[in-house]
């Protein structure tokens, strides 16, 4: 049977080990949030690529491919 003092260290064991995870756990949510943001900005510039690209199957002149110096 466990004693009075046995019970304690098992607490204070427990005690930590609860803080150590909560600790990891505030960090690990931090990087999800700055993970987020950083899929939150690929997605707007993706976004603003598609937008300059030209549409698929449409004609364009080779002219316009032309180096500037000519």
């Amino acid at each position: 049977m466990d004693t009075p003092d046995r019970n304690d260290s098992r607490i204070t064991e427990l005690e930590i080990k609860a803080s150590f995870l909560e600790d990891a756990l505030e960090q690990l949510d931090h990087i999800v949030i700055r993970q987020q943001a950083h899929l939150d900005m690929l997605i707007r510039e993706v976004g603003y690529l598609r937008q300059q690209a030209p549409e698929p199957g449409t004609a364009h002149n080779l002219r316009d491919e032309l180096p500037p110096h000519y």
